[in-house]
């Protein structure tokens, strides 16, 4: 018995000797690592105990340890709403609209951009379309009302110069999903180009030349060359985007949400705040919060395991 407990331990102190020598040796690399570390631990993990706020019956007075347990009494409330399934169906085709059309322009946008050869025009159209990324939801909304408003928005201007009735824009409930679209396009199409465009100019012009060589296409270049040199950051960026596909976006949502077009646009964000803020259900809020989160975790377990297959996956 003796003879195994020591033979046992041998490999344990082996592997604690290791273990130390691996830091010692790395010291550096794990002093750059422990501020990260830290900040991860106190923003991102410690906060996750707030989790249990998702089973109670909330109450501000009584606090987080007094207040009463409720089981997943939260969930089924969310679940058996009446508002359930009009902000779960504009929550996920606001979500797939802004997937499809928010994922494929940037990459549209760098493929024409690589083809641009006159150096100073092309540096034109990045700096024109990735300036928007910076501006505010706030001020976009600003900027739609000037260019939309049914009064004196400069589109409704030129409709009536035309003698066309002007259109409510901002108000009509079939407008409210495509102005978000769109605006979500125009505001990240030159943001989301610039990772594609790095990708881009990763690609050995060797491999272009040899296709011209073989009697290759512009198209047939575009489909055997460059698709397959910027795939790895495609899946990649699918991959990130689909870890979010029930965030629609609550600053732009609730920007543009107004009585009017609310029951096309609202989501589940917005509806969160309204119920978790204004009326003080945190608890029903915590809990449909934690839904999207399980959600989007299984999305990306999903998605990283397809993307296996073609040799984009994150882990």
């Amino acid at each position: 018995m003796q003879t195994k407990l020591a033979a046992d331990a041998i490999p344990l102190t082996k592997k604690r000797t290791s273990w130390i020598r691996t830091i010692k040796k790395y010291k550096v690399m794990y002093a750059l690592l422990f501020p990260a570390l830290v900040y991860f631990a106190v923003f991102k993990y410690i906060p996750m105990a707030g989790i249990i706020i998702a089973f109670k019956n909330y109450n501000l007075a009584l606090g987080l340890w007094d207040s009463p347990w409720v089981g997943f009494r939260n969930f089924t409330d969310f679940m058996n709403g009446v508002y359930f399934w009009d902000i779960m169906r504009n929550t996920i085709v606001i979500s797939l609209y802004k997937l499809l059309f928010g994922f494929s322009a940037p990459i549209i946008l760098a493929l024409l951009l690589n083809e641009v050869y006159t150096q100073w025009f092309k540096k034109i159209v990045q700096t024109i379309t990735y300036l928007p990324h910076f501006l505010s939801w706030v001020i976009v909304y600003g900027m739609m009302v000037a260019l939309l408003a049914p009064g004196d928005g400069l589109f409704n201007m030129i409709l009536k110069e035309y003698g066309v009735e002007p259109i409510s824009f901002l108000t009509e409930p079939a407008w409210g999903r495509l102005l978000i679209i769109l605006s979500e396009i125009w505001k990240d199409i030159g943001w989301g180009a610039i990772l594609y465009l790095a990708a881009l100019a990763g690609i050995d012009p060797s491999l272009y030349e040899a296709a011209k060589i073989d009697g290759a296409s512009k198209w047939r270049q575009l489909w055997h060359v460059t698709l397959p040199g910027i795939r790895g950051v495609m899946i990649l960026m699918l991959i990130l985007k689909l870890s979010h596909i029930l965030d629609a976006g609550f600053d732009q949502i609730f920007m543009f949400a107004n009585s009017f077009n609310q029951e096309k646009i609202d989501i589940i964000d917005t509806w969160v705040y309204r119920e978790g803020l204004e009326r003080l259900k945190i608890g029903l809020a915590t809990a449909v919060g934690l839904f999207k989160a399980v959600i989007g975790f299984v999305l990306v377990l999903a998605a990283n395991k397809l993307a296996k297959k073609f040799d984009g996956q994150i882990w």
